[in-house]
């Protein structure tokens, strides 16, 4: 994959907290996944939207049950988390 450098300005105690916590894996790689990241969000957000529009607004019964599904699944990764001792945390 192609790269290209660019100039990007972000706080200063952000940048400072990130660093602390990404030594080996490099600023850019980070970065790169952060965006990578929020760019799945925008298009999850865009889906939805589209879904929305063909299907109707989610019931907030059904939006209980993505709730409980979500805390469910938060709660497997804090056991397997655990379980490994804090290691491969992500």
């Amino acid at each position: 994959m192609a790269t290209k450098k660019i100039t990007v300005t972000i706080p200063e105690e952000l940048l400072e907290e990130v660093r602390t916590e990404i030594a080996e894996r490099g600023l850019s790689a980070y970065i790169t996944e952060a965006v990578r990241a929020q760019r799945d969000r925008d298009l999850v957000g865009e889906l939805a939207d589209w879904l929305e529009q063909e299907h109707g607004a989610v019931t907030a019964e059904e939006a209980a049950a993505a709730d409980r599904e979500l805390d469910d699944l938060h709660a497997e990764h804090l056991r397997r988390r655990a379980a490994l001792g804090g290691q491969g945390a992500a």
